[in-house]
């Protein structure tokens, strides 16, 4: 057993004694059970797994964009079996960052929102692991879930763990081996932390058996990929994304661009860079601008050239709709390069590394850093192969997630 804080007893991470698994057995109900072993005779496994399975108590953390985007696979499933708490940090906080893709992907409202806003690295996750360590002393949970590699996934994994609860990590086994990279620090350390560790592909487990880690590590495919079907079956009925209508755009007619790592924002001289290629190109170029890069652009002076239109933060949908009808994708965006992968367009990523490195190998993404002049070059240039086969799983990563945290609970 371990002591919590406040003076009251919790269960330990992996390891029961007689009086914990007592205490663990007397909280599903039998009463069903006794019922089927009246009727029958035995007990029925099958009965007896779905019993035990809906006493699973689980606390969901999420916070920033990308998060919203994975969870939305996932928590519609984890409900129809187990109890969700859904935790939002408030990483991002404003609509346009939030509240549009609670809207857009149809989220059940956050349980607790614990709106920590933004602020320095230090200053953000420990604001989190104070309120996340007070949510899971309220809720005790059987598990934490936490998603990607934000500050959102560190301060949830940190402060389950120093609670004995264990941590199911989705998305784990991604690395740029970057340190200099907040999002690398954060994953490794999840990583670390982590009881169950659900990866996108077979690189991903891989690089956690080259650190030691392959116990309760399980190859489940991208949970964004079954968002993604989602979101393509939703469009299926318009012959045309009303976006492109609002934006008066035409297919393949278009580059779409992002930028928000604070390895791209945080030096002027290597945004400048980009943005004075985006201003290069000869073709419209669509820019959603994230709010920390819009403020840079905004305090430095920046001009856009009329062909480079910046945007507000767009919702999911407007973004897929985007993305499948642009001719080219430039982005320093994990996700984003994925969703044009699997949407069949050439991607561009602003960065020196990628952790999706399949997706370079397969001939669709490029690695072209911040250089303005190898930018320009590879938006007239680069040319993918004609084959693209799949990748990242079936679109059923959601399922397999929520089979295997039940299974652990």
């Amino acid at each position: 057993m371990v002591e919590y804080p406040d003076g009251s007893a919790g269960r330990t991470k992996t390891c029961w004694g007689l009086p914990e698994l007592a205490d663990r057995l007397d909280r599903i109900p039998r009463y069903p059970l006794l019922r089927i072993q009246r009727e029958v005779g035995t007990p029925d496994p099958a009965a007896q797994n779905r019993v035990a399975r809906a006493a699973v108590k689980i606390v969901s953390i999420v916070g920033a964009r990308p998060q919203f985007i994975k969870v939305a696979a996932v928590s519609h499933k984890l409900r129809k079996g187990h109890r969700e708490i859904l935790v939002h940090t408030g990483q991002h906080y404003d609509y346009e960052m939030s509240g549009i893709f609670f809207d857009g992907l149809e989220l059940p409202r956050p349980d607790r929102d614990l709106g920590v806003g933004s602020g320095s690295q230090g200053f953000q996750t420990g604001a989190m692991l104070k309120g996340i360590e007070d949510v899971l002393l309220a809720e005790r949970p059987d598990f934490v879930l936490v998603y990607g590699d934000t500050n959102s996934t560190l301060a949830g994994a940190l402060a389950a763990s120093k609670l004995s609860i264990p941590v199911a990590h989705i998305e784990a086994g991604l690395r740029s081996f970057n340190r200099c990279m907040p999002e690398e620090i954060n994953r490794v350390v999840a990583d670390h932390l982590s009881e169950l560790l659900l990866c996108p592909s077979d690189v991903a487990v891989s690089n956690l058996a080259a650190e030691g880690i392959s116990k309760n590590v399980h190859l489940v495919g991208d949970v964004m990929l079954d968002v993604l079907n989602w979101a393509k079956e939703r469009a299926a009925t318009a012959n045309r994304p009303a976006i492109l209508d609002r934006l008066r755009l035409e297919k393949q007619a278009y580059l779409l661009a992002t930028v928000h790592r604070r390895e791209n924002t945080s030096e002027f001289a290597q945004l400048s860079s980009i943005l004075n290629a985006f201003n290069s190109v000869n073709e419209p170029v669509v820019f959603p601008v994230h709010p920390g890069t819009r403020k840079v652009i905004t305090e430095r002076g920046f001009h856009a050239a009329p062909h480079v239109r910046l945007l507000e933060p767009v919702g999911y949908l407007d973004m897929v709709a985007l993305v499948g009808s642009a001719r080219l994708v430039m982005t320093d965006s994990g996700g984003l390069q994925k969703e044009a992968y699997w949407l069949g367009a050439p991607c561009l990523t602003l960065r020196n590394e990628t952790e999706w490195v399949e997706t370079v190998e397969a001939g669709w993404n490029l690695l072209v850093g911040s250089d303005a002049v190898k930018i320009v070059d590879a938006v007239h240039s680069f040319a993918p192969p004609d084959s693209r086969p799949a990748l990242y799983g079936d679109g059923a990563a959601a399922d397999r997630c929520v089979e295997l945290i039940g299974d652990r609970s």
